[in-house]
């Protein structure tokens, strides 16, 4: 049953005119053609991994470290390019961005571990998904006050879309040309795809007719959800770091957990782009859930069913059962993080979103990080990846603790 905040924000909405227009869903889906694009450039050191540990002479936790720096520094960028997307235009920042994910590949493929850190961390990372993610965010915020949730949920399909189409493609791409030839190629395909789409069809977002805030009544100064807005934007950041641990595991982990259990690469790659699939078609349900019962309720929702999954990985080793799991996985974590943006819309000023929105997405990019790499230096350790994953277990169950907590002020306050 929709909640008393969420059905107070409807009404405010229909007395209010709508910016939202086809022009809206032409950014929504702009942003998600670009963010497809960008996104899948961690996946050639995910999809490789094994080979270049090999290749390299190094351990599985140092290759894995690559996708961990690339979202912790898409984490940190988020911020700081915010700010220049603010002085410079959406649209020069996912050009900027773009460029700079391309050098990092070349730089990745120009050499050994260092120059494989410095290419997944600095410039694929830090100035490349950082120009892009965050700043896309706000930007698609910018054009929907109705449909918010839907919207969010679309581009934030971004990452699923990505591991749908590449994973495969990389597997075969370096089985027969090498990780190297691939970072390379997908280098210039970067180029080409993504700056004409951003000089094209980025355009100036619409004026707000009236903030989202104002529809909840508050003045976001003090108290959000009855309690001190400090204290809620912590909660929401502990949440959002601690789901992300989680999250990130499987995505990173699954194709060399199969390898281990003998199960051919292209065979695990599978599972990956299932596994992203349900993601991505589930997630447009989870922006209908987050519309009608708000984004707490829908990333508390979307979280238990992560939990169920991430403990599937620990009770099943048969190709079928994987797959299943694989599947309940994605449909689980979809949901979780557009749930923490679409939460931060109904019960924060719309114009605190250029600085809240990315500090949410750097906590969850802390815990993408911090959840890859742990898994993979509890592997190396142990020489499985059980104890990885029941961390995963763990945390996910923190995540619980604190979205909990939130739909509880949230319950009340509706109450009051």
């Amino acid at each position: 049953m929709p909640s008393e905040i969420a059905l107070t924000v409807a009404a405010g909405r229909a007395r209010a005119p709508s910016i939202e227009s086809r022009a809206s869903w032409v950014a929504a889906i702009t942003a998600l053609g670009i963010m497809s694009v960008t996104l899948g450039a961690p996946f050639i050191s995910i999809v490789a991994l094994r080979q270049i540990s090999e290749e390299l002479g190094t351990t599985r936790q140092m290759v894995s470290l690559c996708a961990s720096l690339s979202w912790l520094g898409a984490a940190l960028g988020g911020p700081m390019m915010g700010r220049a997307a603010e002085r410079f235009g959406e649209r020069r920042t996912v050009v900027l961005g773009a460029a700079m994910s391309a050098a990092g590949l070349a730089l990745a493929a120009s050499g050994g571990a260092a120059t494989l850190l410095l290419g997944h961390g600095l410039f694929i990372g830090l100035l490349g998904n950082g120009a892009i993610n965050a700043p896309l965010y706000v930007y698609v915020c910018r054009w929907f006050d109705r449909r918010l949730g839907s919207a969010i949920a679309l581009i934030s399909s971004g990452a699923y879309v990505a591991g749908v189409l590449w994973p495969e493609l990389f597997q075969f791409s370096v089985a027969g040309g090498g990780w190297r030839v691939t970072m390379l190629g997908y280098a210039a395909f970067e180029c080409v795809a993504v700056i004409p789409a951003a000089l094209w069809l980025l355009r100036p977002p619409p004026a707000r007719v009236a903030s989202t805030a104002a529809a909840h009544g508050h003045d976001g100064k003090t108290r959000v959800l009855g309690m001190p807005a400090t204290l809620a934007t912590t909660l929401l950041l502990a949440a959002s770091f601690s789901c992300c641990v989680t999250m990130s595991m499987p995505q990173t982990h699954l194709v060399a957990f199969c390898g281990d259990l003998g199960i051919p690469g292209v065979t695990g790659a599978g599972m990956l782009s299932v596994l992203l699939a349900s993601a991505f078609f589930s997630r447009q349900f989870w922006g209908w859930v987050a519309d009608h019962m708000g984004g707490l309720r829908a990333s508390l929702a979307a979280s238990t069913v992560q939990a169920v999954a991430m403990t599937g990985f620990l009770l099943t080793q048969s190709e079928t059962g994987l797959f299943a799991v694989s599947a309940v996985f994605g449909l689980g974590f979809s949901g979780i993080v557009p749930g923490y943006i679409v939460a931060i819309g109904q019960h924060f000023p719309a114009a605190q979103a250029v600085r809240r929105v990315p500090l949410q997405m750097l906590s969850s990019g802390m815990g993408m990080a911090f959840g890859s790499w742990s898994a993979g230096a509890l592997y190396d350790a142990f020489g499985t990846y059980v104890p990885g994953f029941s961390l995963g277990v763990g945390f996910n169950f923190i995540n619980l603790a604190f979205l909990s907590t939130l739909v509880l002020f949230e319950h009340r306050r509706g109450r009051s």
